[in-house]
């Protein structure tokens, strides 16, 4: 007699997809709690991104907070269309960009006739975190947040400059421009 063959499991991707789609839908309709577990699940992303782009603990903080109120009055027009942390994130940039327009204007083309460059040499090899922290925090704003959205989150080239509202050529100049003033500052 044979046993009878275990029921498919479903792959761990879809449970997660499956379980966080159950959250958004109790938190569309007003349940606090629901939006508490989005919260903490994605509350230090949305502030290591803010951060990042601020250099500014306290300002990042605020700017992830506006983020998180901004989500949760906007969460029942979320379509799902992109990923939850893609959609906070993309609150996130706005918030930074709001206070940033706020505080300072944003620094937008580097030399237009550059062509992007080449990854960073092997230099980062003998650095550590916290001084390509540093030398990333030196970066002029508009070349600091490119570098950020793509070159810490993975961002393309199109969703970046989608985020920060610029052409995708001004997001592969300021790119490029990132790339070669760290190079500059590593070497000297």
């Amino acid at each position: 007699m044979s046993e009878p063959s275990p029921a498919p499991v479903e792959p761990l991707a879809e449970v997660v997809d499956l379980s966080e789609r159950r959250i958004i839908e109790r938190a569309r309709r007003g349940d606090a709690t629901a939006f508490a577990t989005i919260y903490r699940t994605y509350v230090g992303r949305v502030y290591g991104v803010c951060l990042r782009m601020l250099q500014d603990p306290a300002a990042a903080e605020d700017c992830a907070q506006e983020a998180f109120i901004s989500a949760w009055r906007n969460l029942p027009r979320f379509e799902g269309r992109s990923s939850l942390g893609t959609w906070l994130h993309r609150i996130a940039v706005n918030a930074v960009l709001g206070r940033s327009r706020r505080k300072e204007p944003l620094e937008h083309m580097a030399d237009p006739e550059e062509a992007p460059g080449a990854d960073l040499p092997p230099l980062l090899d003998a650095l550590d975190v916290l001084d390509l922290e540093q030398l990333i925090a030196g970066l002029p704003p508009g070349a600091r947040h490119v570098l950020v959205l793509q070159g810490v989150y993975g961002y393309t080239h199109e969703e970046t400059a989608g985020f920060l509202g610029i052409a995708v050529g001004t997001c592969k100049a300021q790119l490029h421009r990132a790339r070669r003033l760290l190079v500059e500052r590593m070497t000297n």
